[in-house]
């Protein structure tokens, strides 16, 4: 897959080392919320958010970037960081293993997930569907 650009200008937030996970996670936690996704899917996107950044920050070197934007009714958030691209399709490891289950948790928690090389390195891309707003008409937004 190529590495489309974003259709509108994504908030974006680098991340270089553990201390960065927690303002990572306020970040999509606030950018989900603005943007319009319901309450679970704000959760899910955390989740997420949280468990590639930790990804990134144990197995690679020289941190990352998560972006955000909302475009057609969704919101699209990346995370990319310098490491190889990873498998998607990843079975949940057995109870007992002590690694491999961030991959998985996010393609249980987030539905399908794109996983592509880009310019700046590995792009993991998870997408949502946003509710309408009270008073917009049916299929878009209130203009």
């Amino acid at each position: 897959m190529t590495d489309p650009h974003p259709p509108s200008t994504p908030a974006v937030m680098p991340y270089h080392d553990a201390d960065d996970l927690p303002t990572a996670r306020a970040f999509a936690r606030r950018h989900a919320e603005d943007l319009g996704l319901a309450a679970d899917q704000v959760m899910s996107l955390v989740i997420a958010v949280s468990e590639l950044v930790t990804n990134t920050l144990q197995h690679t070197s020289g941190g990352g970037q998560v972006r955000i934007w909302a475009d057609n009714g969704q919101v699209t958030c990346e995370v990319i960081d310098g490491g190889p691209v990873r498998a998607v399709g990843r079975a949940m490891p057995r109870p007992d293993a002590d690694r491999g289950r961030g991959l998985a948790i996010v393609e249980r928690l987030c539905g399908p997930v794109e996983v592509f090389a880009a310019t700046e390195g590995t792009t993991v891309r998870l997408r949502f569907m946003t509710e309408p707003r009270r008073g917009s008409p049916p299929g878009g937004e209130a203009g």
